[in-house]
């Protein structure tokens, strides 16, 4: 397919349907985490349930994204791109009718699917159809109007959960999904690769889907059955072996779903692993930052979502023009910057205590989420530039899907590790408050038996009255110095994410690797 114009007709509609799509994945992201907390009431969900919530959607979204990006190359990237629209669409759908936990579980997995076709099919068709010297201001432009839909996703889905209608997260998606449909299918051309041969991995497909589930559910096993119990090891050992399988896999295999040779380039390599540390921060980050104020601090879930309006407005004024800086003078620079202050950000969130609630929002949380924000603005149009720059156009599709896929996994991570560090620190601190309390033993372990549900742990019906506001601060306590531990762990990730792009970036987009 000849490319176009960014400013053309067929250009701009592109880029409409590309952005409509994405958005659709990341509204759905950025809004859950606001509504979890009514999510959890709602469902009477545990701990432990909220990060299957929220891995199940980003396990599949992980194991099949790289099969999604080379079914766009080999198929037609339109024809799969408008597939996995229409499964992410009926998977919302049934979210939204969801009864319980299990099945809300099974639903966020048919939205994955759809998600693994749909999200690499957006960066590849404009990665393939926009002219080369225009690919970076693209991805800027990309960028930013998907985070502006993206951060309006938390104000939305915090509305809705204040008025009782957090399903409706799930429903906003399916106008979203039809307007792309109808502009994909009489406005945007086909692109595919003329060289692919049709061949799909699906031994590989297979390990790194068993690998990732079995990591998961062996970490989020740990608070409830120690690190050494028979369950746990077997989970995280058949794991492990899993993705080593998985690499031998894709070493050995004529039709790779992930091509090992392109991580010989150092700029695909490095800006990879920049993405799964910082993505892991971030995805940390935000999650908890969420649950803190509306759990502990006292937001309504209306107020948090709102809470996140610097970071929207600082991608729209700032995402754009760091791609076209990119474009001119290479991404290194911007990508050990970037990160760096995402760290800080981090960082100095990591250090707010108890506060007054959303009163207090300008002096605690804000200049922290102004931080890392401009960290974030100055980074996400370098780094995918970086990485669809690193290879030839015959890899567009593959190259994105496993970007992608990184950012799932550092998702993956995300949830299965910080939940069992979350709920493993909020424990360690519960017991530390109510020790030394007069509590009887068995006040004692009621209390604890809350632990696993975090922020919304209930004070027990056993503990007096008169205890009972004690004990609610207890949990509150607990919770922040959790909260405070995450935090850290999550401004580290960002600064090695920055030390990723000093050891493997280099200037410009040389060295890219080539097929054959």
């Amino acid at each position: 397919m000849d490319t176009v114009a960014l400013g053309s007709r067929a250009g701009k509609w592109i880029m409409v349907s590309s952005i409509l799509a994405s958005s659709m994945a990341f509204i759905d992201g950025t809004a859950l985490n606001v509504v979890l907390p009514s999510l959890q009431e709602s469902l009477n969900a545990g701990g432990t349930d909220i990060f299957w919530i929220l891995n199940a959607y980003l396990l599949m979204l992980a194991a099949l994204i790289l099969i999604g990006g080379s079914l766009g190359d080999q198929l037609g990237r339109k024809k799969i791109f408008m597939t996995g629209i229409f499964i992410f669409i009926a998977g919302s759908a049934a979210c939204g009718f969801a009864p319980g936990v299990t099945a809300l579980v099974v639903f966020r997995m048919i939205q994955g699917v759809g998600g693994a076709l749909m999200i690499p099919g957006s960066l590849s068709l404009i990665s393939s159809s926009i002219r080369p010297q225009e690919r970076g201001k693209a991805i800027g432009t990309w960028s930013a109007f998907t985070t502006l839909v993206t951060m309006g996703g938390p104000a939305l889905g915090g509305a809705l959960a204040d008025a009782g209608l957090w399903r409706y997260i799930f429903f906003i998606n399916i106008p979203l999904g039809l307007v792309a449909l109808l502009i994909l299918g009489f406005q945007v051309k086909e692109s595919r690769d003329a060289e692919s041969d049709h061949k799909l991995d699906y031994p590989g497909a297979v390990t790194i889907a068993v690998g990732l589930g079995l990591l998961t559910f062996g970490f989020l096993r740990i608070p409830a059955l120690g690190l050494y119990h028979v369950q746990v090891i077997a989970s995280l050992a058949g794991g492990a072996v899993m993705l080593v399988l998985f690499i031998i896999i894709e070493y050995k295999s004529p039709h790779p779903m992930m091509p090992l040779k392109l991580f010989a380039n150092a700029t695909f390599s490095g800006a990879n692993l920049l993405t799964f540390f910082l993505y892991a921060g971030l995805g940390a980050g935000m999650l908890f930052m969420s649950l803190n104020m509306v759990q502990v601090q006292g937001y309504s879930q209306l107020q948090s979502g709102l809470t996140f309006l610097p970071f929207t407005l600082l991608m729209i004024l700032i995402a754009r023009y760091a791609g076209s800086l990119a474009d001119k003078h290479g991404p290194r620079a911007l990508l050990i910057t970037g990160p760096a202050i995402t760290g800080a950000g981090l960082l100095m969130l990591s250090f707010i205590k108890q506060t007054s609630g959303a009163g207090d929002y300008w002096t605690s949380f804000f200049p922290g989420i102004l931080v890392f924000g401009f960290g974030m603005s100055l980074t996400v149009a370098p780094l995918t530039a970086a990485v669809m720059g690193s290879v030839s156009d015959h890899y567009s599709g593959t190259a994105s899907g496993v970007n992608n896929a990184v950012s799932r996994v550092a998702g993956v991570f995300t949830n299965a590790v910080f939940g069992t560090l979350a709920v493993l620190f909020f424990t360690a601190a519960l017991h530390y408050r109510i020790d030394s309390s007069a509590l009887s033993a068995l006040q004692k372990h009621a209390v604890m038996a809350q632990a696993a549900d975090l922020g919304n742990a209930h004070v027990p019906a056993a503990i007096a009255a008169g205890s009972k506001a004690v004990i609610q601060k207890a949990f509150h306590v607990s919770f922040i110095t959790m909260y405070s531990l995450i935090m850290k762990i999550a401004a580290i990730l960002g600064f090695a994410g920055a030390l990723m792009a000093v050891i493997f970036i280099r200037g410009g987009a040389h060295g890219k690797t080539q097929p054959g």
